[in-house]
């Protein structure tokens, strides 16, 4: 098999009066991840986090903008510049939408429309915020392991990541409360601005902080707001994609001051990641500081997905479509989890998860096999079985650096491609070991 393999960052030439920022946000893995999948086409890729093909509503998409654009006035609205903070009809919508997903009437959600702000994808609210929250030195805490994009964003700002080991009800309060404990007794609890929470479904680990810990999670922050606001960073950018299980209100919702957790969500994975459409919740001491530093950005994302998502959440279909969705992907995990028993189960040491829903699946092989992209088992598994994971050492802060860990994503694959890739994948391991 004829395979391409480089390192991040190899061979590139830098203009040589790049800023630090540039410089503490350069070698970022997604965007090596991206392009091995594009210069390995015949690899089975467990690796991209991208969405089902299958699933991304064309049809649904070119009605509702041909109805859209056939309304003169809207479609002039439409195509105009928006605002910075957003579509009104949308976060209006929005309010509606999270009222929804948390059981309760409108009236009595706690947040109203002046307090969203629509952004390009959940992303960008959260690179945002690290250029609000964070100069250089201060301390975000975040799970072992966590989302590996987001510590680059901190990376990006010269912040550091202060590691809480996770388990399969997400953040331990016990460590958090003992690595809050460490800061104070080192000097440096007043450097900590944030904690980072995925709520449902972790990117990566699979796990959903449960009941009890989202209001001890809250009550820690709380209690550490010594020198200023230790703020809540609620990341549910797949709370939409739950497959079994009762949902849980949010963080957000659990907050009854609404002023301690930012909330932010995204469609991409719901509905459509070329729409980019994502929002998020601000407390109000934060919004002036998030919109201006937005406004030097965009002055406003993309005004034209965002009307095209009011219009789903007004007359329904998203609810429909997200429905379907969560078939295609509860039949994905499940292709996932049967190859796991079938050809996993045998191999000493290796264990994984069993989420309820998101994208991704978790893998873990005895301590003394490295999966990083320089291993002999990541370079076994693309070389030799035509296959490619995520390697877990991404997903963890430099100081809870793990390194032999895999990330396995069932969003792209068909089951029949899922169950030939954690067939090749369980080749290379077995080989490795």
């Amino acid at each position: 098999m004829s395979v391409t393999l480089k390192s991040p960052g190899a061979g590139e030439v830098q203009f040589a009066g790049l800023s630090q920022r540039s410089r503490w946000a350069a070698d970022q893995a997604i965007s090596f991840l991206m392009q091995q999948g594009v210069e390995n086409p015949g690899v089975i890729s467990l690796a991209a986090g991208l969405v089902d093909e299958s699933s991304l509503p064309a049809d649904l998409l070119r009605e509702t903008a041909a109805e859209l654009l056939q309304e003169p006035a809207m479609a002039r609205s439409a195509l105009q510049y928006g605002t910075t903070q957003g579509r009104l009809d949308l976060r209006n919508q929005l309010v509606g939408y999270l009222a929804e997903q948390e059981g309760v009437p409108r009236e009595e959600l706690g947040v109203d429309s002046t307090r969203l702000v629509v952004t390009t994808g959940s992303q960008q609210l959260l690179s945002i915020l690290c250029e609000t929250l964070l100069d250089p030195g201060d301390i975000c805490i975040v799970g072992a392991p966590t989302y590996f994009v987001f510590l680059g964003c901190l990376a990006g700002v010269g912040a550091e990541a202060v590691s809480v080991p996770l388990d399969a009800n997400g953040m331990q309060p016990e460590r958090l409360e003992a690595a809050l404990t460490r800061l104070q007794s080192e000097g440096r609890l007043e450097r900590v601005k944030l904690i980072y929470v995925v709520s449902e479904f972790d990117n990566p680990s699979g796990a959903s902080l449960s009941a009890e810990r989202r209001r001890a999670v809250l009550d820690i922050a709380e209690k550490w707001s010594i020198h200023q606001p230790l703020l809540v960073l609620e990341d549910a950018a797949y709370r939409d994609l739950r497959y079994a299980g009762t949902p849980r209100p949010s963080l957000l919702f659990e907050d009854k001051s609404r002023e301690r957790v930012i909330y932010t969500q995204t469609f991409s994975k719901s509905l459509s990641p070329g729409l980019r459409v994502g929002f998020g919740v601000l407390p109000r001491s934060l919004q002036k500081a998030v919109l201006d530093r937005k406004g030097n950005e965009d002055f406003g994302s993309a005004n034209f997905p965002q009307a095209i998502v009011a219009r789903l959440l007004r007359n329904g279909t998203f609810r429909g479509h997200v429905e379907r969705v969560r078939g295609a992907y509860r039949e994905k995990l499940s292709a996932m989890l049967s190859a796991a028993e079938r050809h996993f189960s045998d191999l000493p040491g290796v264990a994984w998860g069993r989420p309820q829903g998101g994208l991704y699946v978790w893998m873990s092989l005895p301590e003394t096999i490295d999966t990083g992209f320089d291993s002999p088992l990541f370079q076994t598994a693309v070389k030799e079985f035509g296959v490619m994971y995520v390697p877990g050492e991404l997903c963890f802060a430099p100081d809870a650096r793990a390194t032999n860990h895999m990330r396995l994503s069932f969003g792209v694959q068909t089951p029949e491609g899922i169950a030939a890739g954690m067939e090749r994948l369980a080749g290379a391991v077995a080989k490795t070991l």
